[in-house]
């Protein structure tokens, strides 16, 4: 079953990359006491990911920090290396980026898909959710992995 608005995110454990190297973090540890902006993207790097979705959310950080968001937060079904190599190349600063390497938490919100087709295997649909205390206050998701206006940061400004 999808998460819907009103749903508690369910417990989940991403890895990120820090100074020394990659920590486990849980739903808890990022979501719990604080409003989070989630972004999903079937791949890092990949075209609409790398040069439509992801720009968005750099250059609005700081009006979606303006708006009350605590933080955002990219997550992919890619391993933290890539995920850190990505975040560095985009020049994200002050976005965290979660690697979901297994997809499980992709899976454990029903908002995976199966990419096998071009040759991706199993990933994240492509998303945006406000996450307020690990309550799902908004979600926008795209109908076709290949758009990114619905999950885009323009439209998820309208949410917070």
């Amino acid at each position: 079953m999808t998460i819907q608005v009103g749903d508690s995110l369910p417990q989940a454990t991403f890895r990120i990359m820090t100074a020394e190297g990659p920590v486990a973090k849980t739903t808890d540890d990022l979501f719990k006491g604080r409003k989070v902006v989630l972004v999903a993207v079937p791949g890092a790097f990949t075209p609409t990911c790398h040069r439509n979705h992801l720009p968005g959310y750099v250059e609005k950080l700081s009006e979606i920090k303006a708006k009350g968001a605590d933080a955002v937060l990219v997550t992919a079904v890619n391993d933290v290396f890539v995920m850190d190599a990505w975040a560095k190349s985009a020049g994200a600063e002050g976005i965290e980026f979660l690697s979901d390497g297994n997809g499980d938490f992709a899976k454990a919100i029903g908002l995976s898909m199966d990419g096998t087709g071009f040759g991706l295997g199993i990933r994240s649909q492509r998303y945006s959710m406000v996450v307020d205390d690990g309550v799902v206050k908004a979600l926008n998701v795209e109908d076709a992995p290949s758009k990114a206006q619905i999950s885009g940061a323009e439209n998820l400004l309208k949410d917070l």
